[in-house]
Order: C-alpha cells, then sequence, then structure tokens
C-alpha cells in the first residue's frame, strides 16, 4: 500500500530518509526503518500552500488570478507575514541573549543585527507586494511578444519537485486503489535517487543549472 504525504516538506522529508537508509545498509531501526513504496504529492495537491501557489501562477494566469495568488501570500494570514514573524521571533531571541560587557567582540549583537535587518526586509518586500497587487489590475490579458522578454531577465530560478522528477515522480490522479505496489515501489526509488534530477528532459536540467546564488536585481529607491 503505498504512503501518501500532506505536504511536499513531508515527502522530501521522508525521501532523504529513504537516501539515508539506502546509504548505510538499511541499518535504521524503528518502525520507519523497512523500505516502503512512497508517492509524492504533485505541487497542485493544495492550491493553497506555497508550492500550490507557484503551480497556478503560470504565464497564462488571468490577472485576477494572479492578484489573487499574490494576496493569499501577503494576505494578514499568508505565507509572507508568517515567515516575517518567524524571522522577528528569532530576533527576539536573539535580543534576550544580548550583553555589552565587550564592546570589542560582540557576536549575539552582529547576529541580533542581521536578523532585524532581514526582518526589516520582509516588511519592505510585503509593502512592495501591496502595491504590485494592485497595480496587476492593468496588465494585459493576452501574452506579448517573446522579443520583448528578452530585455528583462527571469528571476525564478527554482523549480517545482515536479519539474525536476518528471511526472512520473509525483502522484497522478487515479485512487489509492488502483495503484500497482510494483510500479510505486519503482518511481519511489526513482524519485528518492540522488540522480534523479538529471535523468530527466534538458528543460529541467537548464533550469537547475543556474547557481542558487546568483544575485538579485538591484531594486529601486523608494520614497516613504
Amino acid at each position: 500500500m503505498p504512503e501518501f504525504y500532506p505536504s511536499i516538506g513531508e515527502a522530501v522529508g521522508a525521501a532523504m530518509q529513504h537516501n539515508i537508509r539506502l546509504a548505510y545498509g538499511h541499518k535504521a531501526s524503528g518502525p520507519d526503518a523497512s523500505l516502503q513504496a512512497r508517492r509524492l504529492p504533485h505541487p497542485a495537491a493544495d492550491a493553497y500552500a506555497v508550492p500550490g501557489m507557484i503551480a497556478r501562477l503560470t504565464e497564462t494566469a488571468t490577472p485576477h488570478e494572479v492578484a489573487g495568488i499574490i494576496e493569499e501570500v501577503n494576505g494578514a494570514l499568508g505565507a509572507l507575514p508568517q515567515l516575517t514573524e518567524l524571522v522577528a521571533a528569532g530576533a527576539d531571541w536573539t535580543r534576550a541573549r544580548l550583553a555589552f560587557e565587550n564592546p570589542h567582540h560582540n557576536p549575539t549583537f552582529e547576529t541580533w543585527t542581521r536578523l532585524a535587518a532581514a526582518t526589516r526586509m520582509l516588511r519592505d518586500v510585503q509593502e512592495e507586494l501591496a502595491v504590485a497587487g494592485d497595480m496587476i489590475a492593468a496588465c494585459p490579458v493576452q501574452l506579448s511578444d517573446p522579443k520583448y522578454r528578452d530585455e528583462v531577465p527571469a528571476l525564478r530560478t527554482r523549480e517545482q519537485l515536479s519539474d525536476v522528477l518528471g511526472n512520473d515522480a509525483v502522484a497522478d490522479d487515479e485512487p489509492p486503489a488502483t495503484q500497482n505496489p510494483e510500479a510505486d515501489r519503482c518511481r519511489a526509488a526513482r524519485a528518492s535517487s540522488p540522480h534523479a534530477g538529471t535523468q530527466r528532459t534538458a528543460p529541467s536540467a537548464d533550469a537547475t543549472s543556474e547557481p542558487p546564488t546568483s544575485a538579485s536585481p538591484p531594486r529601486s529607491p523608494r520614497t516613504r
């Protein structure tokens, strides 16, 4: 019987544990020590999770749909405000451990400075998204000539799990009862392989070949 996961993160974590067990010859103990067929959910399985919203935000999405996605991300209970509060909580955790006895060496204060700066930047991002969300309605529905897109660089650098591993590594629309356990086991083995990302089509390989530390585009001056 295939094992299901409610989120991409849990599925990836299970796949990593699967690889560790393979690397150490199944020496792990516990209820999860035995290998089981694992089925990764498609990013669009939860339309309101961040992977699901990324899957929905395609080039052919309408301005109304894009504005709704931005609002979901940036709303009071959206992913971005939650991330901002998480970083702020980390800064406050560091703040409770500050001491200034040695003015020439204070790594705790330096840590707080970085976390506080990250918090301020995330709050700036929230403001930028709020303005951009209001401006999306003025964008045209139809796609422009591709020649104009070369004037502006693409910003997305990380593909979704289904784009990297291929459609055979994610859940399909068939109910669990109709799944072939042996086929699920083969798909899980391919998905958990460290070489899974290199066995797919060329577009995926090109998309993942960019270094993850590419510099962000310069931000325009903001007036307050």
